[in-house]
Protein backbone atom coordinates (compact mmCIF):
# COMPACT_ATOMS: atom_id res chain seq x y z
CA UNK A 1 0.00 0.00 0.00
CA UNK A 2 1.42 3.35 -1.02
CA UNK A 3 1.87 6.30 1.29
CA UNK A 4 -1.01 8.22 -0.36
CA UNK A 5 -3.45 5.37 0.27
CA UNK A 6 -2.38 5.13 3.91
CA UNK A 7 -2.90 8.85 4.45
CA UNK A 8 -6.29 8.79 2.69
CA UNK A 9 -7.54 5.85 4.74
CA UNK A 10 -6.30 7.53 7.89
CA UNK A 11 -8.26 10.70 7.10
CA UNK A 12 -11.39 8.68 6.34
CA UNK A 13 -11.04 6.73 9.59
CA UNK A 14 -10.61 9.97 11.53
CA UNK A 15 -13.82 11.40 10.02
CA UNK A 16 -15.76 8.26 10.96
CA UNK A 17 -14.40 8.30 14.51
CA UNK A 18 -15.31 11.97 14.99
CA UNK A 19 -18.80 11.37 13.61
CA UNK A 20 -19.38 8.44 15.97
CA UNK A 21 -18.05 10.44 18.90
CA UNK A 22 -20.43 13.32 18.17
CA UNK A 23 -23.34 10.89 17.84
CA UNK A 24 -22.55 9.27 21.19
CA UNK A 25 -22.15 12.69 22.81
CA UNK A 26 -25.53 13.76 21.39
CA UNK A 27 -27.23 10.69 22.83
CA UNK A 28 -25.68 11.30 26.25
CA UNK A 29 -26.56 14.97 26.42
CA UNK A 30 -30.03 14.58 24.93
CA UNK A 31 -29.24 16.68 21.85
CA UNK A 32 -29.93 20.36 21.30
CA UNK A 33 -33.07 22.10 20.04
CA UNK A 34 -33.24 22.44 16.31
CA UNK A 35 -34.67 21.03 13.13
CA UNK A 36 -36.03 22.38 9.82
CA UNK A 37 -38.17 25.49 9.80
CA UNK A 38 -41.92 24.88 10.37
CA UNK A 39 -41.44 21.13 10.89
CA UNK A 40 -43.50 19.32 13.52
CA UNK A 41 -40.34 17.37 14.44
CA UNK A 42 -38.39 20.56 15.14
CA UNK A 43 -38.00 21.83 18.69
CA UNK A 44 -36.10 24.99 17.77
CA UNK A 45 -37.68 28.41 17.78
CA UNK A 46 -38.75 28.19 14.12
CA UNK A 47 -40.18 24.68 14.40
CA UNK A 48 -43.81 23.74 15.11
CA UNK A 49 -43.21 20.85 17.49
CA UNK A 50 -45.10 22.69 20.23
CA UNK A 51 -48.07 23.18 17.91
CA UNK A 52 -48.25 19.43 17.19
CA UNK A 53 -48.04 18.69 20.92
CA UNK A 54 -50.79 21.23 21.66
CA UNK A 55 -53.09 19.58 19.12
CA UNK A 56 -52.46 16.17 20.63
CA UNK A 57 -53.35 17.43 24.10
CA UNK A 58 -56.60 19.01 22.83
CA UNK A 59 -58.06 15.80 21.43
CA UNK A 60 -56.65 15.73 17.91
CA UNK A 61 -54.99 12.65 16.47
CA UNK A 62 -51.65 13.91 15.16
CA UNK A 63 -49.82 12.07 12.42
CA UNK A 64 -46.72 12.90 10.41
CA UNK A 65 -46.69 11.90 6.76
CA UNK A 66 -43.33 11.03 5.25
CA UNK A 67 -44.72 10.60 1.74
CA UNK A 68 -45.65 13.23 -0.84
CA UNK A 69 -49.40 13.93 -1.24
CA UNK A 70 -49.71 12.18 -4.60
CA UNK A 71 -48.08 9.02 -3.19
CA UNK A 72 -50.36 8.59 -0.16
CA UNK A 73 -54.05 8.37 0.62
CA UNK A 74 -55.29 11.65 2.08
CA UNK A 75 -58.36 11.35 4.30
CA UNK A 76 -60.76 14.29 3.67
CA UNK A 77 -62.01 13.96 7.25
CA UNK A 78 -58.63 15.24 8.47
CA UNK A 79 -56.69 18.50 8.40
CA UNK A 80 -53.46 18.73 6.39
CA UNK A 81 -50.74 21.12 7.62
CA UNK A 82 -48.13 22.15 5.07
CA UNK A 83 -45.91 25.02 6.24
CA UNK A 84 -43.02 26.63 4.34
CA UNK A 85 -42.33 23.91 1.74
CA UNK A 86 -39.27 24.65 -0.42
CA UNK A 87 -41.11 23.42 -3.51
CA UNK A 88 -44.39 21.63 -4.27
CA UNK A 89 -44.69 19.57 -7.44
CA UNK A 90 -47.69 20.08 -9.68
CA UNK A 91 -48.99 16.55 -9.11
CA UNK A 92 -48.82 17.13 -5.34
CA UNK A 93 -50.84 20.35 -5.71
CA UNK A 94 -53.40 18.39 -7.72
CA UNK A 95 -53.63 15.79 -4.94
CA UNK A 96 -54.06 18.51 -2.29
CA UNK A 97 -56.75 20.23 -4.33
CA UNK A 98 -58.66 16.95 -4.72
CA UNK A 99 -58.32 16.42 -0.97
CA UNK A 100 -59.89 19.80 -0.19
CA UNK A 101 -62.63 19.45 -2.80
CA UNK A 102 -63.62 16.14 -1.18
CA UNK A 103 -64.13 17.89 2.16
CA UNK A 104 -60.60 18.19 3.54
CA UNK A 105 -59.11 21.10 5.46
CA UNK A 106 -55.75 22.53 4.42
CA UNK A 107 -53.58 24.87 6.54
CA UNK A 108 -50.62 26.09 4.51
CA UNK A 109 -48.03 28.80 4.05
CA UNK A 110 -46.47 29.19 0.59
CA UNK A 111 -42.79 28.99 1.53
CA UNK A 112 -40.34 29.84 -1.24
CA UNK A 113 -42.53 28.94 -4.24
CA UNK A 114 -45.71 30.25 -5.85
CA UNK A 115 -47.67 27.00 -5.93
CA UNK A 116 -50.80 28.67 -4.52
CA UNK A 117 -51.68 29.79 -8.05
CA UNK A 118 -52.18 26.13 -8.94
CA UNK A 119 -54.35 25.55 -5.88
CA UNK A 120 -56.69 28.56 -6.16
CA UNK A 121 -57.91 30.42 -9.21
CA UNK A 122 -57.05 33.80 -7.66
CA UNK A 123 -54.74 33.36 -4.66
CA UNK A 124 -53.70 36.25 -2.37
CA UNK A 125 -50.85 38.36 -3.72
CA UNK A 126 -48.90 41.52 -2.98
CA UNK A 127 -46.08 40.39 -0.72
CA UNK A 128 -44.98 43.07 1.71
CA UNK A 129 -43.39 43.48 5.14
CA UNK A 130 -45.56 41.97 7.86
CA UNK A 131 -46.93 43.45 11.07
CA UNK A 132 -46.11 42.42 14.63
CA UNK A 133 -49.76 42.30 15.74
CA UNK A 134 -52.98 41.96 13.77
CA UNK A 135 -56.68 41.80 14.63
CA UNK A 136 -58.70 38.65 13.98
CA UNK A 137 -62.38 38.37 13.11
CA UNK A 138 -64.54 35.38 12.36
CA UNK A 139 -62.49 32.99 14.51
CA UNK A 140 -63.90 31.88 17.86
CA UNK A 141 -61.68 32.84 20.79
CA UNK A 142 -59.11 34.64 18.62
CA UNK A 143 -58.80 38.42 18.90
CA UNK A 144 -55.15 39.40 18.44
CA UNK A 145 -52.41 37.50 16.63
CA UNK A 146 -48.71 38.21 16.96
CA UNK A 147 -46.26 37.49 14.12
CA UNK A 148 -42.57 37.91 13.41
CA UNK A 149 -43.49 40.59 10.83
CA UNK A 150 -41.66 38.71 8.10
CA UNK A 151 -44.34 38.82 5.42
CA UNK A 152 -47.93 39.82 4.67
CA UNK A 153 -50.29 40.13 1.72
CA UNK A 154 -51.97 43.27 0.43
CA UNK A 155 -54.52 41.71 -1.96
CA UNK A 156 -56.63 38.74 -0.81
CA UNK A 157 -57.73 37.63 -4.26
CA UNK A 158 -60.92 35.60 -3.97
CA UNK A 159 -60.07 34.57 -0.41
CA UNK A 160 -61.58 36.10 2.73
CA UNK A 161 -59.20 37.92 5.12
CA UNK A 162 -59.49 36.62 8.69
CA UNK A 163 -56.50 38.30 10.37
CA UNK A 164 -55.23 41.67 9.16
CA UNK A 165 -53.92 45.03 10.23
CA UNK A 166 -54.71 47.92 7.94
CA UNK A 167 -54.06 46.66 4.44
CA UNK A 168 -51.66 43.95 5.56
CA UNK A 169 -53.24 40.51 5.61
CA UNK A 170 -51.92 37.76 7.91
CA UNK A 171 -54.50 34.98 7.29
CA UNK A 172 -57.08 34.27 4.58
CA UNK A 173 -59.66 31.54 4.08
CA UNK A 174 -61.15 30.21 0.84
CA UNK A 175 -63.81 27.60 0.15
CA UNK A 176 -62.89 24.93 -2.36
CA UNK A 177 -65.50 22.31 -3.13
CA UNK A 178 -66.73 20.84 0.15
CA UNK A 179 -63.55 21.78 2.00
CA UNK A 180 -61.68 24.91 3.05
CA UNK A 181 -58.20 26.31 2.68
CA UNK A 182 -56.46 28.50 5.29
CA UNK A 183 -53.38 30.35 4.05
CA UNK A 184 -50.76 32.28 6.04
CA UNK A 185 -48.09 34.41 4.34
CA UNK A 186 -45.99 34.04 7.50
CA UNK A 187 -46.05 30.79 9.51
CA UNK A 188 -44.47 32.39 12.60
CA UNK A 189 -47.74 32.56 14.65
CA UNK A 190 -47.74 28.74 14.75
CA UNK A 191 -44.03 28.35 15.42
CA UNK A 192 -42.55 27.56 18.82
CA UNK A 193 -41.23 31.07 19.37
CA UNK A 194 -44.66 32.76 19.18
CA UNK A 195 -47.24 30.04 19.84
CA UNK A 196 -47.62 31.19 23.45
CA UNK A 197 -48.02 34.88 22.55
CA UNK A 198 -51.39 36.70 22.41
CA UNK A 199 -54.08 34.39 20.91
CA UNK A 200 -51.73 32.38 18.70
CA UNK A 201 -52.45 29.07 20.44
CA UNK A 202 -56.20 29.62 20.04
CA UNK A 203 -55.57 30.43 16.38
CA UNK A 204 -53.78 27.13 15.89
CA UNK A 205 -56.65 25.20 17.47
CA UNK A 206 -59.21 27.04 15.35
CA UNK A 207 -57.31 26.22 12.14
CA UNK A 208 -57.14 22.52 13.00
CA UNK A 209 -60.92 22.22 13.31
CA UNK A 210 -63.10 20.69 16.04
CA UNK A 211 -61.57 18.28 18.59
CA UNK A 212 -61.38 14.73 17.36
CA UNK A 213 -60.44 15.75 13.83
CA UNK A 214 -57.14 14.21 12.76
CA UNK A 215 -54.25 16.50 11.85
CA UNK A 216 -51.57 15.32 9.42
CA UNK A 217 -48.27 17.20 9.06
CA UNK A 218 -46.56 16.75 5.69
CA UNK A 219 -42.93 16.25 6.70
CA UNK A 220 -41.55 15.08 3.37
CA UNK A 221 -40.96 18.71 2.42
CA UNK A 222 -38.75 19.17 5.48
CA UNK A 223 -36.40 16.32 4.59
CA UNK A 224 -38.14 13.45 6.41
CA UNK A 225 -38.80 10.79 3.77
CA UNK A 226 -39.01 7.02 3.77
CA UNK A 227 -35.61 6.52 2.16
CA UNK A 228 -32.96 4.39 3.83
CA UNK A 229 -29.21 4.44 3.89
CA UNK A 230 -27.45 7.47 2.44
CA UNK A 231 -30.63 8.55 0.66
CA UNK A 232 -32.26 9.13 4.05
CA UNK A 233 -29.70 11.78 4.99
CA UNK A 234 -30.61 15.44 4.55
CA UNK A 235 -29.43 17.09 1.37
CA UNK A 236 -26.79 19.17 3.20
CA UNK A 237 -25.25 16.03 4.70
CA UNK A 238 -25.21 14.32 1.31
CA UNK A 239 -23.38 17.28 -0.21
CA UNK A 240 -20.92 17.31 2.69
CA UNK A 241 -20.14 13.59 2.36
CA UNK A 242 -19.83 13.95 -1.40
CA UNK A 243 -17.38 16.81 -0.95
CA UNK A 244 -15.29 14.80 1.52
CA UNK A 245 -15.20 11.82 -0.84
CA UNK A 246 -14.20 14.04 -3.77
CA UNK A 247 -11.46 15.72 -1.71
CA UNK A 248 -10.11 12.32 -0.62
CA UNK A 249 -10.09 11.10 -4.23
CA UNK A 250 -8.25 14.19 -5.44
CA UNK A 251 -5.71 13.81 -2.63
CA UNK A 252 -5.09 10.17 -3.46
CA UNK A 253 -4.60 10.97 -7.14
CA UNK A 254 -2.23 13.81 -6.27
CA UNK A 255 -0.17 11.80 -3.80
CA UNK A 256 -0.38 8.38 -5.42
CA UNK A 257 2.20 6.86 -7.75
CA UNK A 258 1.72 7.66 -11.41
CA UNK A 259 1.36 4.90 -14.00
CA UNK A 260 4.73 3.96 -15.59
CA UNK A 261 6.29 1.12 -17.63
CA UNK A 262 6.32 -2.28 -15.90
CA UNK A 263 9.11 -2.91 -13.46
CA UNK A 264 12.01 -5.14 -14.63
CA UNK A 265 11.93 -8.76 -13.58
CA UNK A 266 15.34 -8.44 -11.86
CA UNK A 267 16.80 -5.66 -9.82
CA UNK A 268 19.87 -3.86 -11.18
CA UNK A 269 22.77 -4.70 -8.87
CA UNK A 270 25.98 -2.66 -8.47
CA UNK A 271 29.14 -3.99 -10.22
CA UNK A 272 31.39 -6.44 -8.39
CA UNK A 273 34.43 -5.21 -6.42
CA UNK A 274 36.93 -6.52 -8.98
CA UNK A 275 35.36 -4.60 -11.83
CA UNK A 276 35.15 -1.54 -9.64
CA UNK A 277 38.86 -1.69 -8.78
CA UNK A 278 39.86 -2.20 -12.44
CA UNK A 279 37.74 0.74 -13.53
CA UNK A 280 39.22 2.90 -10.81
CA UNK A 281 42.74 1.91 -11.80
CA UNK A 282 42.08 2.69 -15.44
CA UNK A 283 40.77 6.11 -14.55
CA UNK A 284 43.72 6.77 -12.28
CA UNK A 285 46.22 5.66 -14.93
CA UNK A 286 44.63 7.82 -17.57
CA UNK A 287 44.93 10.83 -15.30
CA UNK A 288 48.64 10.20 -14.44
CA UNK A 289 50.13 9.39 -17.90
CA UNK A 290 49.94 12.88 -19.44
CA UNK A 291 51.51 14.41 -16.38
CA UNK A 292 54.54 12.08 -16.52
CA UNK A 293 55.12 12.48 -20.24
CA UNK A 294 55.02 16.25 -20.11
CA UNK A 295 57.75 16.45 -17.45
CA UNK A 296 61.39 16.47 -18.94
CA UNK A 297 63.78 14.04 -17.41
CA UNK A 298 66.88 15.69 -15.92
CA UNK A 299 70.12 14.88 -17.87
CA UNK A 300 72.76 12.89 -16.01
CA UNK A 301 75.88 14.87 -15.19
CA UNK A 302 79.13 13.43 -16.76
CA UNK A 303 81.48 11.80 -14.37
CA UNK A 304 84.92 13.46 -13.92
CA UNK A 305 88.05 11.37 -14.28
CA UNK A 306 90.12 11.09 -11.14
CA UNK A 307 93.18 13.39 -11.07
CA UNK A 308 96.62 11.85 -10.19
CA UNK A 309 98.17 13.13 -7.04
CA UNK A 310 101.43 14.21 -8.60
CA UNK A 311 99.79 16.08 -11.38
CA UNK A 312 97.97 18.29 -9.00
CA UNK A 313 101.15 19.54 -7.44
CA UNK A 314 102.78 20.24 -10.76
CA UNK A 315 99.93 22.35 -11.92
CA UNK A 316 100.37 24.72 -9.05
Amino acid sequence: MTRGWRIGLTVLGAVIVVDLALYVLGTLTGGTPGGPDSSSYATGKTGVGAYAELLGRRGHTVDRFRDTPHATQLDPRNTIVLLDPPIVARRDVTALRAFVVAGGRLVASPGGTRWLGQLLAQPPTGDTVGVSTAAAHGLAGVHTVQTAADNAWTRPGRAQPLVEQGRRIVLVSAALGRGRVFLLPDASPLQNRLLGERDNAALGLALAGPPGRGVDFLETYHGYGRSSGLAALPGDWQLLLGGIALAALVYLVARGRRFSPPEPAERDLPPSRFEYVEALGAVHGANETPRRSSRARPQARPKRAPTPRGAAGRCR
